[in-house]
């Protein structure tokens, strides 16, 4: 097993790139598909990682720049991205657009690994979001999934984070994957997809199990294996070594750079 901090969030998207249009109700299927690809999940993860890295003052504007930079650099990963998100890459002067879509919660992981409190969580959380995802509900989803990750790498038990996620953000986690499932569908919104991937760590025991829980709820698998991903290897703090070393293998050059300095970074 090896060490992986933001590399979570990333596997879990390369991961479920394969399944998002391709519905898999059940946790046996192969880790590891030569078609697995990492989607605009990980361009846009790795570009919150980059702003979080390298840009002091962590303002919206700054962040703004860096995502165009790397969504226009990768403007046509696997999956592509969403119309208005597409739109606002294109367009450098367009403002938010009041976005509830779970883009907000696939990029944020990387905040609950650099922070150093919740507080300061909430409100970076809030700024990634805002770009773009300036409806109440991408802001929550973003900011659940940010908490959730800072909690998990910070010792929290999976009750406390359970309990304070219910109580500040109002989602239903008294749930499991095996109630979900039988009627989860395809879902693209922060409320329809940030609770379950939750819940998908929550019932999880390993990082690896964690992955193959989210994917097997059938909804909008690489974006919710991102966000499970994310927290699970902040709980976990390890996952397969053949996966971390094939999720690099997937990664470009400039991108695997980014992810490996954070990795050193985050893991101190």
């Amino acid at each position: 097993m090896k060490k992986a901090t933001i590399l979570g969030a990333i596997a879990g998207d390369v991961v479920g790139s394969i399944y998002e249009f391709d519905a898999h109700k059940s946790k046996d299927f192969p880790l590891i598909n030569k078609r697995m690809e990492f989607t605009d999940d990980t361009v846009m993860t790795l570009a919150v990682t980059d702003w979080l890295l390298h840009c002091p003052g962590h303002n919206g504007q700054s962040l703004a720049k860096r995502m165009r930079h790397w969504g226009g650099k990768y403007r046509w990963p696997m999956g592509s991205y969403g119309g208005m998100f597409g739109s606002w890459l294109d367009n450098d002067s367009m403002p938010a657009y009041g976005s509830w879509g779970n883009g907000s919660a696939m990029r944020v992981g990387a905040v609950g690994f650099y922070c150093s409190t919740l507080h300061d969580t909430l409100s970076v959380a809030r700024t990634t979001a805002e770009v773009t995802h300036n409806h109440i509900d991408g802001i929550v989803g973003a900011q659940a999934t940010a908490a959730a990750v800072f909690m998990a790498r910070t010792g929290k038990s999976k009750q406390e984070i359970r309990d304070y996620v219910t109580q500040q953000f109002g989602y239903d986690l008294n749930r499991t994957c095996d109630d979900i499932r039988p009627g989860y569908r395809f879902d693209g919104s922060c409320r329809g997809t940030v609770p379950e991937s939750i819940i998908a760590f929550l019932d999880s025991t390993s990082y690896e199990d964690a992955v193959r829980l989210t994917v097997s709820l059938g909804g909008d698998a690489d974006t919710m294996g991102a966000i499970t991903g994310a927290i699970a290897a902040a709980y976990y703090g390890e996952m397969p070594d053949e996966l971390y070393d094939f999720v690099l293998s997937r990664l470009p050059s400039d991108l695997k750079a980014i992810a490996l300095e954070a990795e050193a970074k985050f893991q101190n």
